[in-house]
């Protein structure tokens, strides 16, 4: 077996550890840096002879995680101009045929990487999966509307990749016309975003989305505030040309800055309206409604029949929200009497606590302001997605992702379920504790691993009813429709 597979760009040497293979780092687009930063992806570079893939690329300019986040969420910032690059794991790039997965990772569009340890796709490549993990442009460089600039750069550069995909996974043992697109909160708001996506169709047969929706989008004129807005402080024109000569630090200073103002200060009259209620307060930056790689909103483009033909496969966790509420503190401020003007602050009628705290005799009030913010963000807007597609006639499946974390009580939390998914229980101990069950971890991960290869993921379509897989629970691990009359008061 070669150590070497020719790509589109020449050749790459890759590193056998354990059965499978991986090659690291390779570049799928031009690097984004100087004139071209805030361009459309470019193509590739070319190189002679064999090119060393045996450590990851570089990542997208980011700032780290903030406490408390950090302390629970890895990540890795590896600076260099080849951001826009992808790693591939196989267990035999002699072989042909095998299904191909695409991970998009997440981090509110601003933060993350391939090279985060729990995406490591060595278990999928052991079970007969070649994965890929992909980088994109982040935050103002890969979401921020200028004038000058495409919109939702992150989006081309996720087509861009997919495209490499397509020119190169049989040279790793991959099928192309077996390409599954998966990725978590900013990364499954990412695929939604490609299956209402024009420029998408072809390239990927089936998706998974984990703990996003289909309605992460603003519309172009609310877009267009938030880049004048932060040109503003800038003291420059909105411009691409105007923001391409700053210096990289000074824009992700004035990001960070613009993000917290956002979170602090939710005023739609300020921000405009689906900024505020599609990024929740805590997103700054994310996909526009352009007319041309996003003709609509996700959700309404794909209930008009974009994405047709892809089975789809969506779920949350239990307990989403309390990532967002627990560490900073939030839940434990919240009492009986500020409760209802926290949920007015989003737009929620507080009467909706009485029928969700009497589900759950001695929650606290945070608790059920998580639990209502669970709903309002993360699982609404899934089973909605759900919904669409089995209503114009298509395939598509619900989980939800129920084992509580011993870690300072945050439950079944949001980004949980992704070290279960990969089989990296090894790795994941911040957010897991020391003792996850390895036996949920070989369940979810089985079923990613069928849904890729077969097409289904093992439990029944959702129809007139949903039947949802609930992993790590208790009792039956297919419930129909739990918690119905709480999802009612936001879907009907």
């Amino acid at each position: 077996m070669t150590d070497t597979v020719q790509t589109t760009g020449g050749t790459v040497r890759g590193t056998p550890t354990d059965g499978v293979w991986a090659f690291l780092g390779i570049p799928y687009a031009a690097a984004p840096v100087g004139a071209v930063r805030f361009a459309a992806p470019g193509p590739a570079p070319r190189w002679d002879g064999v090119r060393d893939a045996a450590t990851p690329g570089p990542t997208c300019p980011q700032a780290p995680y903030a406490a408390p986040a950090a302390a629970l969420l890895g990540n890795v910032i590896a600076p260099g101009d080849e951001c826009l690059n992808l790693s591939v794991w196989t267990p035999d790039p002699g072989a042909s045929g095998l299904p191909v997965m695409v991970w998009i990772h997440g981090g509110a569009f601003t933060r993350g990487s391939n090279r985060i340890d729990s995406y490591d796709g060595r278990a999928f490549a052991r079970d007969g999966v070649v994965l890929v993990g992909i980088n994109y442009r982040l935050g103002v460089t890969g979401f921020l509307s200028l004038d000058g600039a495409p919109d939702n750069r992150g989006l081309l550069d996720q087509l861009a990749a997919l495209r490499w995909v397509q020119d190169n996974i049989r040279a790793f043992g991959g099928n192309p016309d077996n390409v599954t697109v998966f990725g978590e909160s900013a990364g499954g708001m990412s695929v939604a975003a490609l299956l209402a996506s024009p420029a998408a169709s072809g390239l990927f047969h089936r998706a998974v989305v984990q703990s996003g929706n289909a309605t992460a989008a603003s519309d172009l004129e609310d877009a267009r505030r938030v880049g004048a807005v932060l040109a503003d402080r800038l003291g420059v024109p909105a411009t691409a040309e105007a923001f391409g000569a700053l210096a990289p630090d000074v824009l992700q200073a004035a990001q960070d800055a613009l993000g917290l103002d956002l979170a602090q200060n939710p005023d739609p009259a300020r921000w405009g309206g689906s900024v505020v209620q599609r990024g929740l307060g805590v997103m700054s930056m994310f996909p526009t409604i352009d007319g041309e790689i996003l003709p609509s909103l996700p959700i309404d483009a794909i209930a008009a029949g974009a994405g047709t033909g892809v089975p789809v496969l969506a779920g949350t966790t239990t307990d989403e929200f309390r990532f967002f509420l627990v560490p900073t503190g939030i839940a434990a401020a919240i009492t009986d009497d500020n409760l209802p003007f926290v949920l007015q602050r989003y737009g929620i009628d507080p009467a909706l606590a009485d029928l969700y705290a009497a589900h759950r005799p001695g929650a606290t009030p945070g608790d059920v302001l998580a639990a209502v913010l669970t709903d309002y963000a993360f699982r609404s807007g899934t089973v909605t997605l759900a919904d669409a597609v089995a209503r114009r006639g298509g395939t598509a499946w619900l989980y939800e992702f129920a084992w509580p974390s011993p870690v300072q009580d945050l439950r079944a939390c949001h980004a949980l379920e992704i070290a279960f998914v990969f089989d990296r229980l090894d790795v994941s101990h911040r957010l897991t504790g020391d003792r996850p069950p390895q036996a949920l971890a070989d369940e979810m991960h089985r079923a990613w691993v069928q849904f890729a290869t077969t097409g289904g993921p093992g439990w029944a379509t959702i129809g007139a009813s949903r039947p949802v897989r609930v992993f790590g629970g208790e009792g039956d691990p297919v419930v129909a429709d739990p918690r119905a009359d709480e999802l009612a008061c936001w879907i009907g």
